[in-house]
């Protein structure tokens, strides 16, 4: 308590920078920025449209949950997007990981089989192409609980530990070509709307409360490994 801050509900900016000095690991989480108030729309529109015509970042620092953070400005449609940025402290060296990775030889069978594989996948990100497995599972217990059903430990599944990449390869590429004879399929069912799960807060500045999510995401989740 001694060392809390006080959430100033305002972004101080500092500077100015090139989106690519920015590195991928110093990115935490995203927010939607919105002015608050009649006369915060002008400076906001201004800020706005500063940073798009020049195609810089604003880095500025804010205060939430009675820290202060680095936070990272960019134009998105109408409004900002600000995401908050880690401290170098936070950010652990790629040394300590890297650098018992042996140096392998790759050869040009190796290469031109991942290619084709690569080739043969390409596609667009479509993020409702993707489901949350955990929280799907989350929701099934749930329910299960609430209906009274017996609840079962499900065994884990054994890993196979594959000896050659090129077989491996091979495999998968047959596996390819054995789906693509097959009959057509019926078509998928729809994926179903992802929760909300954005936040968002005003800018220059009340911060606003994040967006409330799914109802069944209330609950709290498991803490994750600490990336990057």
């Amino acid at each position: 308590e001694n060392v809390a801050l006080e959430s100033t509900r305002t972004i101080e900016i500092d500077e100015f920078v090139d989106r690519s000095e920015i590195d991928p690991r110093y990115l935490i989480r995203p927010y939607y920025l919105v002015p608050d108030g009649k006369v915060g729309h002008d400076a906001f529109a201004v800020v706005r449209e500063t940073i798009r015509e020049m195609n810089n970042v604003a880095i500025g620092r804010v205060v939430l949950t009675n820290r202060e953070h680095i936070i990272a400005l960019e134009p998105m449609d109408k409004g900002l997007m600000g995401t908050l940025l880690r401290y170098p402290y936070e950010v652990r060296s790629a040394d300590e990981y890297f650098d018992e990775i042996q140096d392998v030889k790759v050869t040009k069978d190796m290469l031109d089989l991942a290619k084709h594989i690569v080739n043969q996948k390409a596609g667009h990100f479509e993020p409702d192409k993707f489901e949350d497995q955990y929280e799907t599972a989350l929701i099934d217990l749930i329910n299960q609980k609430r209906a009274g059903k017996p609840i079962t430990a499900k065994a884990r599944p054994r890993g196979e530990n594959v000896v050659d990449l090129m077989d491996a390869l091979r495999k998968s590429i047959g596996r390819e070509a054995a789906t693509a004879t097959e009959a057509p399929k019926k078509p998928a069912k729809k994926p179903r709307k992802a929760a909300a799960g954005q936040k968002e807060m005003l800018m220059p500045i009340a911060g606003k409360k994040p967006v409330k999510e799914a109802a069944a995401k209330k609950l709290a989740a498991k803490p994750q490994r600490k990336s990057a």
